[in-house]
Order: C-alpha cells, then sequence, then structure tokens
C-alpha cells in the first residue's frame, strides 16, 4: 500500500531519477561491435545445447544478456540483411527475394550514416549482401581489411565483423568422418531429417564448424581486448539467420528463423543492460528492431521512416507482441510465405502451397545430407515425419514451439488451438496490410516497375488496388473450392497481379471445369508473359497440353529474367512433357550461372533432368 509513503520520498526518488540521467548524458558515447557469425541456430551451450562446444560464446553469455527469442526476419542471408542495414522488412520494400537488386526510396538510409554523421567511424569487415542497391556513404571502409583501429583518436567506432566459417558452404566438401571433432553417433539429429551416415557425418561436421566460429569470437574479442577498447564498447553477437543442415536454412520454422543473440556491456554501460550479468532475457527482438537499437544507443533518434523500434538505449521502446517472418523466391525456385511469432507459438501462412516444402535448389543440394535425405525419400525409406519435407504445403501451420521445437505437429486444425490460429492468423493478415507487402506483387512485374520507381512507391499510389490483389492470394492460396467462381471471374481483371494470383488460384485449387479451362487459354496470350506460365501449369497439371508448351516459350522469349525464370519453373515440373522446348531451354544457358543469374540455373538443372 502506498497511502502510508511520505511525500519526501517521491521528491527522493525523483532526484535520484534526474542525477542518474544526468551521469548518464555525462558518459561518452559507447563503441559497438557486431560480430555477426553466418548459418546458424543457436547450437551454443549457453542456449542449452549440451552437445556444442561454444565456450567463447558461453563466457560471452555468462557476462552479457542472452536474448532467447531473438529471430531473423528472413531464413537467408540477402533478405536478412536487407533488413538488418535498414531497419525495414524486406518484404515491404521489395528486396525479400533472394538476391535481387531492387531499388528502394531514397529517404530508406542504411542505418550506419546517421552514425557516420554523429561522428562514429563506421567500418564493415566485409559481407554486405543487402539485397538492394549499395549506399557506399555508410561506412568508412568495408573490405576484408576494414578495422575499427584506424579511427581518428578518441573517435567513437561502429563495426561489424563477419564470420564466414560456419556459413552452408562448409558442409558442401566432407570431413574424413575420422577426423570429425565431434562424434557423428552421437549427435542429436530432429526428428524431421532421416538418421543415416551422410545426416549423421553433416550435422558432426557442421557442429565442428560451430566450435571454429566460436574460437574466431575468441580472437575477435582478443583484440579488442588487447586495443584498450574493451572497457568502452557494447558487443552484440548473433547469427544472420538459422541454419544449416536441411529444412533450416531458407525454411520459415524455428530452425531457419531464431537466432542466437547475446549483448555484452562493459561496467561503464551496465545500467544500459535489460538484465543482470549472466541473465537471460525473453523479450521478443527481430532483425527489424537491430538497427534502430544501436542508433539509440548511440543517443540517435530513430528515423519515422523506420519500422524497427529500439529494445534498450535512450530511445527504448515497449516490448512487441510479435515478430514476423517471410519467405520468398529462393534462388531459382518460386514460393511466398508468410510467419507470425509470439512466445510460443508459431503460426505459417503458404501462399504457394502447391509447392512443395523441398523444391530442388541446385545450391542447397550440394551437401551429401540433403542428396541421401531425397534418395531415403526416394526408396521409401523415410516415416510420415521425414517425408514431409518433400510434399506439398498446407495452407496454414501452427506450431507450439515450446512442446514442439522442431516444428513437425502442426496444430492449426486441432479444435483445441483454433483461437490461437485465428489470433495469429489476423496479427498475420493485419501486419501484411500494414506493411503493404510487396511480395504479393510477382517478381517479374516488381523487375518491370523498379526501372521506374521503387515497388514500395508502385504498390502506395493512389487507387492502387493493394487489398484486392493481397485478398486475390489469400482466396488463390486457401485451397478452399468456395472461392473457385470468384477467381474464376477475376482472371479477366484489369490488374495484372490480380490475374496472376487468379490464375495461381486455379493451380493451387485444381480448377478443372470448361469455364476455367476457356479462361487459361486466353490467358496463355496475356501481355505480361510471366500469367502466360501460370495458366500453363494450371492447364499441364489438368492434363491439357494444347497451347502450353507455346505459352511457355512465349514467357521464355521474355526480357524480364524473372519472367523467364517463372517459365522455368513450371518446365521443370513437367518432366518428359518438357522435352519439345529442350533445345530452347538450352539457349538460355549463356555463361557463368553466377550468384544471381537464376534462369540459367534452372535451365541447367531441367536440362541435366531431361538427360
Amino acid at each position: 500500500m502506498m497511502k502510508n509513503i511520505q511525500p519526501w520520498v517521491f521528491a527522493s526518488l525523483a532526484l535520484t531519477q534526474v542525477s542518474c540521467d544526468q551521469q548518464e548524458e555525462k558518459l561518452p558515447l559507447p563503441n559497438i561491435l557486431w560480430i555477426v557469425s553466418e548459418d546458424n541456430s543457436p547450437f551454443i551451450g549457453a542456449y542449452g545445447d549440451e552437445f556444442a562446444t561454444t565456450p567463447v560464446l558461453d563466457s560471452l553469455a555468462s557476462k552479457g544478456t542472452l536474448y532467447v527469442n531473438a529471430f531473423a526476419t528472413s531464413p537467408v542471408c540477402a533478405p536478412a540483411r536487407s533488413t538488418l542495414i535498414t531497419g525495414m522488412y524486406a518484404n515491404s520494400m521489395g528486396t525479400e527475394n533472394m538476391r535481387s537488386n531492387y531499388p528502394i526510396p531514397e529517404d530508406f538510409r542504411f542505418f550506419p550514416t546517421y552514425l557516420r554523421e554523429a561522428g562514429y567511424y563506421t567500418t564493415n569487415n566485409s559481407k554486405k549482401d543487402y539485397n538492394t542497391l549499395d549506399q557506399e556513404e555508410a561506412w568508412h571502409e568495408s573490405s576484408k581489411t576494414a578495422t575499427y583501429l584506424n579511427r581518428k583518436p578518441g573517435q567513437r567506432f561502429f563495426h561489424v565483423q563477419n564470420i564466414h566459417v560456419s556459413h552452408e558452404s562448409s558442409l558442401h566438401d566432407s570431413i574424413p568422418w575420422e577426423e570429425l571433432i565431434h562424434d557423428p553417433e552421437k549427435v542429436p539429429i530432429p526428428d524431421y531429417h532421416p538418421k543415416n551416415d551422410a545426416m549423421k557425418h553433416d550435422w558432426a561436421q557442421y557442429y565442428d564448424k560451430v566450435q571454429m566460429m566460436d574460437a574466431e569470437v575468441g580472437k575477435i574479442l582478443k583484440e579488442l581486448q588487447e586495443s584498450g577498447l574493451a572497457d568502452s564498447t557494447i558487443v552484440f553477437y548473433y547469427s544472420d539467420h538459422g541454419g544449416v543442415v536441411g529444412r533450416s536454412k531458407r525454411f520459415i520454422f524455428e530452425s531457419g528463423l531464431h537466432v542466437p543473440f547475446i549483448i555484452s556491456f562493459p561496467e561503464m554501460y551496465r545500467h544500459l543492460a535489460p538484465t543482470s550479468a549472466g541473465e537471460k532475457s525473453g523479450r521478443l527482438v527481430s532483425f527489424v528492431d537491430f538497427g534502430p537499437t544501436v542508433l539509440s544507443l548511440a543517443g540517435i533518434k530513430v528515423p519515422e521512416n523506420m519500422q524497427g523500434k529500439p529494445f534498450i538505449g535512450k530511445y527504448t521502446s515497449p516490448e512487441k507482441d510479435f515478430t514476423y517472418g517471410y519467405r520468398g523466391r529462393m534462388d531459382e525456385k518460386l514460393d511466398l510465405v508468410r510467419s507470425v511469432r509470439d512466445k510460443q507459438y508459431r503460426y505459417v501462412r503458404n501462399y504457394m502451397p502447391h509447392k512443395k516444402y523441398g523444391q530442388f535448389i541446385q545450391y542447397l543440394w550440394r551437401a551429401p545430407s540433403m542428396r541421401a535425405w531425397e534418395q531415403a525419400y526416394l526408396q521409401g525409406e523415410l516415416d510420415e515425419t521425414q517425408s514431409a519435407f518433400f510434399n506439398e504445403k498446407p495452407a496454414e501451420e501452427l506450431y507450439d514451439v515450446t512442446r514442439d521445437p522442431d516444428n513437425v505437429v502442426n496444430l492449426a486444425k486441432v479444435d483445441e488451438y483454433k483461437d490461437i490460429l485465428l489470433k495469429l492468423r489476423a496479427e498475420q493478415e493485419r501486419w501484411i496490410k500494414e506493411i503493404k507487402d510487396v511480395g504479393f506483387i510477382p517478381e517479374p512485374l516488381v523487375e518491370e516497375v523498379s526501372s521506374e520507381m521503387p515497388v514500395y512507391e508502385y504498390v502506395r499510389q493512389e487507387g492502387f488496388p493493394y487489398e484486392r490483389i493481397y485478398e486475390t492470394a489469400r482466396m488463390a492460396s486457401s485451397r478452399d473450392i468456395a472461392y473457385a467462381d470468384e477467381l474464376l471471374k477475376r482472371m479477366d481483371d484489369p490488374h495484372p497481379a490480380i490475374r496472376y494470383w487468379a490464375v495461381t488460384g486455379a493451380i493451387i485449387l485444381e480448377m478443372e471445369s470448361p469455364a476455367v479451362i476457356t479462361v487459361l487459354k486466353n490467358r496463355l496470350e496475356d501481355e505480361k508473359a510471366f500469367i502466360a506460365a501460370a495458366a500453363a501449369e494450371a492447364l499441364h497439371k489438368s492434363g491439357v497440353m494444347e497451347g502450353v508448351l507455346e505459352g511457355l516459350s512465349y514467357a521464355m522469349d521474355s526480357e524480364y529474367q524473372m519472367t523467364r525464370v517463372y517459365a522455368l519453373n513450371v518446365l521443370s515440373q513437367m518432366g518428359e512433357d518438357a522435352l519439345p522446348l529442350k533445345e530452347k531451354i538450352g539457349t538460355l544457358i549463356t555463361g557463368d550461372p553466377g550468384t544471381s543469374v537464376y534462369d540459367i540455373r534452372e535451365a541447367m538443372n531441367i536440362i541435366e533432368n531431361l538427360e
């Protein structure tokens, strides 16, 4: 009860608060060091992983704050880093598809720019991969030799140090079984993976790589200590997304989005820490918040156009109830998935449920465990849980993460969880509309309009039918045949995004009436060739070949790479029915299939299968 507290107590408390605030204002601004590892989930002792060998990170956690609910916004590097550098959801800017280079509005500045303007020395060593046009002015230096040690005497710094040893590519070359540090026979393997030798080996090899990553963290912290700057530097450690054995990186499960995240505060800035040293924070934090939080620590007010909110520092915001995730095109394969996570449940909405989880992606399949997993599936050696990866997806998924951290028990159709499903579904739809998620604009159209304006601005034009586009995508992907008649009407809509989603609905809902077939044949000559590719897929799935190859040939002739990718994605599913176009597909294979030449990569996949 408070009625007996004397007025002088409140005055004393107020004076104490003022004194603390004044003391904080007298402190120099902190240096901030980001240590970013690649492609690893919390395979760390401090997170309770008893198989992991991570003494450096365990020690860092014992002196700092470990976040148990930290999440990437996308389960793959470039879209995730796009959000990190801007404080914006990549799917609101048009940068959610893997390795694209679409423009964003000029006033969306990379957040280190604000630090640099405030006097910080900003350096990055050395990965960028921001999935949009670069803003070189964000850094004093960004290179493999960039270091905070080159700053002016006394100048505060923000430095990013990337660690590559745990990247997915570390599994492409197998270490001999007898040379592995971690025992393959004892390695923990999730229920969705078969426990064959290849899988045991890759899991053990990956734990080895995480151990090496931990040692790299140690070297970075040692350099900081030797520089004499450790006492004035706040250290962030996190991974750029989850990973890395199949069904983690690239996939909207805990294994793809849940990341390790530790912040260590020197004594000078201990008052900024959200917990005592060595304690854990259950606060939900997301990559969209990381940049704004750095600005907050540096005393810089977060720009109003940033969607992220600081979770520590001068401008700390109230805790969020949810974090959000998105998956778009992954390399050469199309997909569209959105997710919402609270502290107990993950909701997933598949907007292309007809595309199986395990679509063949050339880079992913370089891992021996991935090839062995698929082979075991083809030979009928897997149980239902292990086989699910190679099947089509439901429209909705719901997981109780506390009981089911591997996300294998879908509760979306369990009556007991209906209220939770409805709550998270509504939140997902609210968020999509709030940020005007441009993932629902087919990427060939994004590629086209980006020559004139950022797609962020395109969907905000007066009269733009955004909600009707999203509504069409929602109906099309619902797996509910009740929407068939309305989707048929929308196949002739004036807006190409609406036509595209209506035609996609014919694929997902397997609409095969004579009226639908007639309209689909008309769409084979749509002025937007990516719609012709979708119509060809719908007709082929219905067993109709008339005009299909012509429609796909038309799409392959497009000047837009993503229209060609859309057509090739259809051809990759057609088996021998694609043979008449083999020669034409081969003509697309010109030059080196580099990191973002996805039409070449998909054409190579098809030719290899046809041969």
